[in-house]
C-alpha cells in the first residue's frame, strides 16, 4: 500500500512540470547530408503483411547521446545547440503475431526538402530515410504523408517533469502513470517502455489501432515490466 501511495504522490508532484520535451527553438540544418539507401537484407527481408495496429517509438535523446553520441548520424542530436528531450524514432506498422511488415517496395532517396522539415523531430537523415523505407512504404501512402502524420502525432504528445522524474526513483510503472496523467488520449496500458542493459530509460513504444487512436498494447509485445526500477539521464541539464 505503502508503494502505491508513493507512486501516486510522485505523479502528482510532476503534473506542474508537464510540457513538450523535443528540441526547444530547434532550427534545422541549412543543408542537409545525402542519407544513403536503406534497402532490405537476409536479416532484414521484404515483408508484406496485413497492417493491424501500429507503434509510435519515441527516443529519449539524452540516453542515446550518451551511449553514441559520437556516432555520425547523431551529429545533429548531439552535438548541436538544440538540446532534444525525446524525439521521434518513427511510426511503425505491425501485423498479427510477432512478426511486422517492412520495405514494402524500392524507393529513392527522399528530397532534401523533406528530409530539413523532418529533421527537428528526427534529427538524423539516415534514420528518415531509414524510417520511410523499412515502415512508410507499407503503409500505402507517400513520403510527406506519413512524415506529416508522424510528426504530427509527435507533436501533439506532452511530458511529465523528466529532471525531477530522474530524481525520484522511479519504477516503470511510476513513469507510466505520470506519462498517462499529461495526455489524457493515452492511457498507461498503452505504454511500452524500453531500458538498456544498465537500467537507462532508452525507448517509449506507444500503441495505436488502425485509426491511429491509443489503445492498449498487446501482451507479450515488448517492454520492460512495470516494477522495473528505471533510471533516466538528463546529461549535463
Amino acid at each position: 500500500m505503502k508503494a502505491v501511495l508513493g507512486g501516486v504522490a510522485l505523479v502528482a508532484a510532476l503534473l506542474p512540470g508537464a510540457a513538450l520535451a523535443q528540441g526547444q527553438m530547434c532550427v534545422a540544418p541549412r543543408k542537409v547530408e545525402r542519407p544513403l539507401p536503406d534497402l532490405p537484407s537476409a536479416k532484414e527481408p521484404r515483408r508484406v503483411l496485413p497492417i493491424s495496429s501500429y507503434t509510435l517509438a519515441l527516443t529519449w535523446s539524452p540516453g542515446l547521446c550518451r551511449a553514441r553520441g559520437d556516432a555520425p548520424d547523431s551529429r545533429f542530436r548531439c552535438g548541436g545547440d538544440t538540446r532534444f528531450g525525446f524525439t521521434l524514432h518513427g511510426l511503425w506498422p505491425d501485423a498479427a503475431g510477432k512478426t511486422w511488415p517492412q520495405y514494402c517496395k524500392a524507393t529513392p532517396i527522399l528530397p532534401p526538402a523533406l528530409i530539413r522539415k523532418t529533421m527537428c523531430a528526427t534529427p538524423s537523415e539516415q534514420l528518415i530515410q531509414h524510417e520511410w523505407a523499412k515502415h512508410g512504404t507499407c503503409m500505402q501512402t507517400t513520403p510527406s504523408a506519413y512524415f506529416q502524420r508522424s510528426t504530427g502525432l509527435y507533436r501533439a504528445i506532452r511530458y511529465p517533469d523528466m529532471a525531477a522524474l530522474s530524481r525520484g526513483a522511479p519504477t516503470v510503472g511510476d513513469f507510466k502513470r505520470a506519462f498517462a496523467a499529461t495526455n489524457r488520449a493515452i492511457p498507461a496500458e498503452a505504454i511500452r517502455v524500453t531500458t538498456t542493459r544498465e537500467g537507462w530509460l532508452d525507448e517509449l513504444w506507444l500503441c495505436l489501432d488502425t485509426r491511429f487512436r491509443y489503445h492498449r498494447c498487446e501482451a507479450g509485445t515488448g517492454g520492460a515490466a512495470d516494477d522495473t526500477p528505471l533510471k533516466i539521464w538528463r546529461g549535463d541539464r
